[in-house]
């Protein structure tokens, strides 16, 4: 997130008084539900469409959005590229003028709903007999709050472990030790493998990933940051707080986060002289992404590859990603719902693959995949991936098999500020402020009472 707390303190009063006559919304939601003829199979549109947070820059994008066109029958797309701005896209809607669509992080939704700034999608998915059994059940999860469904989720992030196979063995290490399946393993692996010449850190040994992997951690440790109901925060459980000592522990194995990050920032991380490539770095988890990044831009560097594992061995991931919701105001639902059944079907993703597939051939690359949200388009583009050797095949097993074993964070009407309380207790233990019982209580405080505050206006808005 880009846009401080004050922004959305500031931005939700105007939006609440922008709101106040839909505050009474159909079927349960803080917006008023569309009415079912808007959405219609068969229909036509005209005119244009308006989509904010999305840039088709490669052939992924340009390829579902030249589908998702066609599907209008008529209408044009016009992208307004870049991140979602936030502030922006509450301005526009608190002054009526919202982009058809947006495209949010998936952790969004649940704030964005609260605030009545997106409609429910009950009426969109049934006029447009959208299967929602399609899509990952975790990322559905997260677009799912007070029992409607607000936005279709797409793509998907997991982490993956990944290390450099001539550090790990020069210090007579294999993945096994830094895989998470050890967490002592880890640590002594960390301080075999860090360089740090006169006291100067050259090489990070392992990269715990803090502050966005803690709830990786304390997962593998046997906790949930949030309730399953998305009511009660458990920030500061033993578990939770003993998984952000063990991942700051790391840091201080190698003289402290400072200098970890520095080394961390310095990387050029997108090219040729990435931290593997550089031997700069021994191992790290890291979103499977990374694969398709490195073996374009390095790919006889020496990786190896492997599930993220809890200490009871067992492959574990984080699930995050992306998803298409409809703002409140927006001038042509109907367009912009069968915008997002169109670029997340099977038949869409599949194509945007093949035209990755025929790119990387050309190239004389191999086809590493690519997690889309949509199960049954994840089950057909596994079996379109093409050969890279035994490292990067062992790259990709990781993959999907970490993306059958995820988690994620149920939605809340609170979803940034409970964000904005675990990330910044973790801050505040990265940059010496806190000690991370102390950081974590203040943590669970600020954020159950911002939960509470958010329920207690959620009900109030739907009853």
């Amino acid at each position: 997130m880009r846009s401080p707390l004050v922004r959305w303190s500031v931005l939700s009063v105007s939006l609440a008084l922008a709101l106040t006559s839909c505050a009474k919304g159909t079927g349960g939601g803080a917006a008023a539900t569309p009415s079912a003829g808007q959405f219609d199979p068969g229909a036509t549109f005209s005119g244009s469409i308006s989509v904010m947070g999305f840039g088709a820059t490669d052939e992924i994008g340009t390829t579902r959005v030249d589908l998702a066109e066609k599907a209008l029958g008529g209408a044009k797309i016009k992208l307004i590229e870049g991140d979602l701005d936030i502030q922006q896209f509450l301005s526009a809607v608190a002054a009526g003028d919202p982009p058809d669509i947006i495209y949010a992080n998936r952790d969004q939704i649940g704030t964005f709903a609260s605030r009545g700034a997106i409609m429910p999608l009950t009426e969109c998915i049934k006029g447009e007999s959208i299967d929602t059994s399609m899509y990952n059940k975790n990322a559905l999860g997260q677009v799912t709050f007070g029992e409607q469904i607000w936005a279709i989720p797409e793509f998907n992030q997991v982490q993956i472990t990944m290390a450099n196979g001539d550090l790990l063995k020069s210090a007579g290490l294999t993945i096994e030790d830094v895989n998470g399946s050890d967490w002592s393993k880890v640590t002594d692996a960390a301080k075999k493998l860090f360089k740090a010449p006169g006291g100067k850190l050259k090489a990070i040994g392992y990269d715990s990933k803090l502050p966005e992997f803690l709830p990786l951690w304390a997962k593998a440790n046997g906790a949930d940051l949030l309730s399953a109901d998305g009511k009660k925060a458990q920030l500061n459980s033993p578990a939770v707080v003993q998984a952000l000592e063990f991942a700051v522990g790391i840091y201080t194995a190698q003289g402290g986060f400072a200098k970890v990050k520095a080394v961390r920032d310095s990387a050029d991380f997108f090219g040729k002289g990435n931290q593997f490539a550089k031997n700069e770095l021994g191992a790290m988890p890291m979103e499977q992404w990374y694969v398709n990044v490195l073996n374009d831009v390095s790919p006889k560097a020496p990786l190896v590859f492997d599930t993220f594992r809890t200490p009871q061995g067992k492959p574990l991931a984080y699930s995050s990603g992306s998803s298409w919701a409809i703002p409140k105001g927006s001038k042509n639902p109907g367009a912009a719902c069968r915008f997002a059944k169109t670029m997340t079907l099977a038949d869409t993703w599949k194509a945007a693959a093949q035209a990755r597939l025929d790119e990387r051939k050309a190239d004389g690359k191999p086809f590493t995949g690519v997690l889309t949200g949509n199960v049954k388009a994840d089950a057909e583009i596994e079996k379109m991936l093409t050969s890279g050797g035994a490292t990067w095949d062992a790259g990709v097993k990781a993959m999907y098999e970490a993306n059958a074993n995820t988690f994620s964070l149920p939605a809340n009407p609170a979803d940034k500020e409970f964000k904005d309380a675990w990330q910044g207790a973790v801050n505040r233990v990265l940059n010496g402020q806190d000690e991370p019982k102390a950081a974590l209580d203040k943590a669970q405080q600020d954020a159950q009472k911002a939960l509470d505050e958010a329920w207690a206006g959620w009900t109030k808005r739907t009853n």
